[in-house]
């Protein structure tokens, strides 16, 4: 939906507003944001947004701040995690001790989406001259089906037990006329948030960061469909030893992300993925391995028909860093989220499904090349009607 601009235009920066900013992720952000200030050529490349809105980000054009139940400090949490060589972040340490992390709130969700919405609006008058846009990063959580209500306030009221903590900070950030970005697998997106997005005139997208193994798996999956070769089996195994692993040895906390990694192959490919049409074959595990840390390892195993329904198969191992990947994301979203904004876009934009597991919105892109198109299109409607000329970044 578009609706008019109702302000933000002339700002010189953005402000990184980051629900769990001492998590592996959130604190790469920080390291990147401070990068950026001192040597934003060691950034930049790396970054889609570079060439689709240039401009968009430079020196000092990203401000960091959040919020996180951890005690430790920002530079403590960089070094627990271990994502980071000592020599990237070392010199940054000023820039790191002067961004503003905020206690995590508790209690019930309402009273959690009222402070935070105070604190939103006391970093806003922080930093005036920077646009805002929220990015959720906090743990996979337990995630119930969603519950039928009549308003948000109702939804908010609810046992906090039916709903994800990060359900206060998409509240929040929406109440005080800020994007929103769901990088977590949690569901966020009730249909009362969703219209609150479109009543507040607020872009939002998500959700589930599709930074490695399933990246790959959609542009697979997209090139063997295009080849018109059929997949009938695909086995998939991610190792991963960091907090985000050890939170997934709970099932009931992995279920939404091992939703999004299986039903994204389906949503690629148009069929179920088998053998056997009564007997589905597409595996996906996650498994904690502490030896790994944030440096994932990912197994894939593609089965697949060729000519005359012949066999073939093929094997796929990533070498990854979980966080290295998703940080250049987090940072793209943030600049797309303040441009859509200035065009006057609200509510899902399903256009951003390239950065997704699970790409939400009416008409999301579902294979690579539809993903790729689709922010194409996205590119030049903001070139057209000014909202790249407009952010002075």
């Amino acid at each position: 939906m578009v609706v008019q601009d109702k302000g933000g235009s002339g700002t010189s920066s953005i402000l990184l507003l980051v629900a769990g900013a001492k998590g592996a992720v959130g604190s790469t952000v920080a390291v990147v944001a401070a990068t950026l200030k001192k040597k934003p050529e060691e950034v930049l490349p790396w970054l889609t947004t570079s060439e689709s809105l240039p401009g968009a980000l430079g020196k000092g054009s990203l401000k960091f701040a959040g919020w996180d139940s951890k005690e430790i400090n920002l530079t403590d949490a960089i070094i627990k995690h271990g994502v980071l060589p000592k020599e990237q972040w070392l010199p940054l340490q000023d820039e790191l001790s002067a961004m503003e992390v905020l206690q995590a709130p508790q209690g019930p969700l309402a009273e959690q989406a009222r402070l935070l919405a105070a604190q939103i609006k006391e970093l806003m008058a922080h930093h005036p001259d920077s646009s805002p846009v929220m990015v959720d990063l906090l743990p996979a959580s337990a995630s119930p089906p969603f519950a039928e209500c009549n308003c948000l306030e109702e939804l908010l009221a609810m046992d906090r037990a039916a709903l994800p903590v990060d359900m206060a900070y998409a509240a929040a950030a929406l109440s005080c006329g800020v994007p929103f970005v769901n990088f977590t697998s949690n569901p966020v997106e009730h249909p009362m948030v969703v219209q609150e997005a479109v009543q507040k005139g607020v872009p939002m997208c998500g959700r589930d960061g599709k930074t490695g193994q399933t990246f790959f798996k959609v542009v697979l999956a997209s090139a063997l469909k295009a080849r018109k070769l059929r997949v009938y089996g695909w086995y998939s195994l991610n190792i991963l030893g960091n907090e985000d692993g050890k939170n997934l040895l709970d099932p009931s906390r992995a279920a939404s992300k091992l939703e999004n990694k299986t039903q994204v192959l389906e949503d690629v490919l148009g069929y179920t993925v088998a053998q056997d049409p009564s007997k589905p074959s597409h595996g996906v595990h996650i498994a904690y391995y502490p030896p790994r840390g944030d440096a994932k390892e990912a197994w894939d195993v593609v089965d697949f028909w060729g000519l005359f329904g012949l066999p073939m198969s093929l094997r796929l191992n990533l070498m990854a860093r979980d966080s290295v990947l998703a940080a250049p994301m987090v940072v793209d979203l943030a600049a797309w989220m303040v441009e859509l904004k200035k065009l006057g876009r609200s509510g899902l934009i399903p256009e951003l499904g390239f950065y997704f597991k699970r790409p939400l919105g009416e008409g999301s892109p579902k294979t690579f090349q539809e993903q790729l198109y689709a922010l194409e299109l996205l590119e030049k409607q903001c070139t057209l009607q000014g909202g790249q000329g407009d952010t002075g970044l």
